[in-house]
């Protein structure tokens, strides 16, 4: 692909994240923005950038009448839609923070945002979401109008308004009046390690620095089409999959839902693709079930095509020299490569992937196919691109290089540190928290241990304090969970495993005495060994279990647990000589168990 860095906007140029979108409508008016699917026409339909201008108008006149100040919280509580990028630009462009929302996240949790945020503005989608809103967050003071995307009937809620009746039925956008780039535009919660999300505060310099380093590391331009899944309220998607897109002119398409993503895939054929582990994952465990059905001339052939492709990829980047196994690189791909890559819609040629680490045998098969892969790693505190593998200097068991003007160091504890124009402003209303992750110096920790290779390639080896990344990029904190499930009496021991997995589990040692009335009570013989299987009982314990972390976000769900009659014990190497789990030990002791625990998933 042709050089088009000089066709990108700069942080420069655009001053704020509503500058970007303001350059953006210059440049390219008529060029595709948006592509979504509209259920009322039952089709997929296109914005252009100067329609999408002239409906964020219509958004901002809106809020405008709200009689909102410079600096007020308005949040979003969308799936991704293009009505999440037109509200976001109209809430920028007067000044007002953005607050997302995950739109799966629990109402406890959805409440306490908005009243530590003070959101005076929400915008949500559905009927379904007003079921859960009414009881909770309609009760909140803070909130001066909610709108709805849908109609909702027969309430009586007078700050509620269906967006058809709030939006003027046209308007002229209206030039920003403030264009301070070290100004607030949004807070993005995060879960914190005691339980309760904590408020992110990101600049529009922090973005929008964060948003151009990671573009010149990536060849991304106009010509490409992007599929969007990943949520919008989640900082990896909102940087790479929205305002990287505004910066480079992307077309983005919005995918229907994760359940539909396969067919989206097909239909949208994008170029490029942002990413967490799990899709790969989810098409991988597709990939080896037919496998196992095939022929073994088809597993023979199929070895063979990653094996050759790998060749291929390692040649390319210059770590292997030529072998004449790769002239049978061109029969591998018409033969077995093709085929996986048109399940992808046959033309993705960049996949951005973060949030959590790829299993190597997974990132081996898929580049070896022919789908550049580029690991990357960051935080929501660093806009979040920290660092990122380049197409040309691609180490898939590493995360990457730093990007251009981010500096890393690794400390004497082996965390990695990071400075630079994308660290965030600090904790909404958390000076302690904030002083605690960022030093004098403006040093960053990330809390994660690193190693770095003497080409400066960075590998995230573990994590400082105890925090459990899932496969789709969400972060837990165990030990906050360990201590609430142990509330209950049945367990003497718990463990919460799911590093790079999909879903939690979890790992219980029962107290003898009370799983024998539980087992009793529950009309199952009490036989230790024989009720620790009971597949009703295990329904029991994982509602026992989820009465106790009711507190934790939405995301931090146990699907299924492995219940044991052992206690582990120091003898045993199991816990430490204080009678701490040692989590490694455990994972190795039971890896069959655990593994049998995310079969058919």
């Amino acid at each position: 692909m042709p050089d088009n860095q000089d066709h990108n906007i700069t942080p420069e140029q655009a001053v704020t994240l509503h500058g970007l979108f303001v350059e953006r409508v210059k440049r390219t008016p008529e060029a595709i923005a948006y592509r979504y699917f509209d259920t009322n026409d039952n089709a997929w339909l296109s914005m252009t950038w100067a329609q999408a201008r002239d409906q964020t108008a219509r958004w901002q006149a809106a809020l405008m009448s709200e009689g909102l100040a410079v600096g007020d919280r308005v949040g979003i509580m969308l799936r991704n839609c293009p009505q999440w990028v037109l509200f976001d630009q109209a809430a920028l462009s007067l000044g007002l923070v953005v607050v997302p929302l995950y739109t799966e996240d629990r109402q406890d949790s959805v409440a306490y945002i908005i009243k530590d945020a003070g959101v005076k503005v929400l915008l949500f989608e559905s009927s379904e979401q007003w079921k859960e809103l009414r009881s909770g967050c309609a009760q909140l003071p803070c909130i001066q109008r909610m709108i709805s995307l849908d109609r909702i009937v027969g309430h009586d809620e007078a700050r509620l308004q269906c967006a058809e009746e709030w939006l003027p039925a046209h308007a002229v956008l209206v030039e920003e009046q403030v264009r301070e780039r070290d100004a607030l535009a949004t807070i993005m919660y995060t879960s914190g390690t005691t339980g309760r999300p904590k408020g992110v505060m990101l600049s529009h310099r922090n973005i929008l620095f964060d948003a151009h380093a990671a573009l010149l590391t990536c060849p991304v331009s106009g010509a490409d089409t992007m599929l969007s899944f990943l949520p919008l309220s989640h900082a990896f998607e909102r940087t790479v999959g929205y305002y990287i897109c505004v910066m480079a002119g992307v077309t983005v398409a919005y995918a229907r839902s994760v359940q539909l993503l396969s067919e989206d895939l097909k239909i949208i054929r994008p170029t490029i693709l942002v990413s967490v582990p799990r899709i790969f994952e989810r098409i991988y465990g597709a990939i080896r079930t037919k496998l196992e059905e095939a022929s073994p001339l088809r597993r023979k052939l199929f070895a063979l095509a990653v094996n050759v492709g790998w060749r291929r990829f390692e040649h390319e980047q210059g770590r292997a020299g030529w072998h004449p196994f790769l002239l049978l690189w061109p029969l591998f791909n018409h033969l077995v490569a093709s085929k996986v890559m048109a399940r992808l819609g046959g033309r993705l040629r960049l996949t951005l992937c973060g949030g959590a680490a790829l299993q190597p045998e997974i990132s081996r098969v898929f580049i070896a196919l022919g789908l550049p892969i580029l690991q990357g790693y960051g935080l929501t505190e660093t806009s979040p691109v920290v660092c990122a593998n380049r197409v040309n200097n691609n180490f898939p068991s590493s995360v990457g290089l730093s990007l251009p003007g981010v500096e890393v160091r690794i400390n004497d504890q082996s965390a990695l540190l990071v400075r630079g124009q994308n660290v965030m402003l600090g904790y909404w209303n958390n000076a302690e928290a904030t002083r605690a992750m960022i030093d004098a110096d403006g040093w960053l920790d990330s809390g994660d241990l690193a190693s770095m290779s003497e080409s400066g390639h960075i590998t995230i080896t573990g994590h400082l304090k105890e925090i459990i990344v899932m496969s789709n990029g969400e972060k837990i904190p165990p030990a906050d969970m360990e201590h609430a499930i142990l509330r209950d009496r049945l367990f003497d021991l718990v463990m919460v495993h799911g590093e790079g997995r999909p879903y939690l589990v979890v790992l219980a040692v029962v107290n003898p005495a009370n799983w024998t009335s539980f087992a009793q009570e529950a009309g199952v013989r009490p036989d230790l060994t024989e009720s620790l299987h009971h597949s009703r009982l295990e329904q029991q314990v994982l509602q026992r279990i989820a009465d106790q972390i009711k507190e934790f976000p939405g995301y931090a769900k146990v699907r299924r647990v492995l219940l044991l009659a052992e206690p582990w014990s120091i003898d045993d190497g199991l816990l430490t000589p204080t009678l701490k789990v040692k989590r490694r030990s455990v994972v190795e002791r039971f890896a069959k168990e655990i593994e049998q625990l995310y079969q058919g998933h």
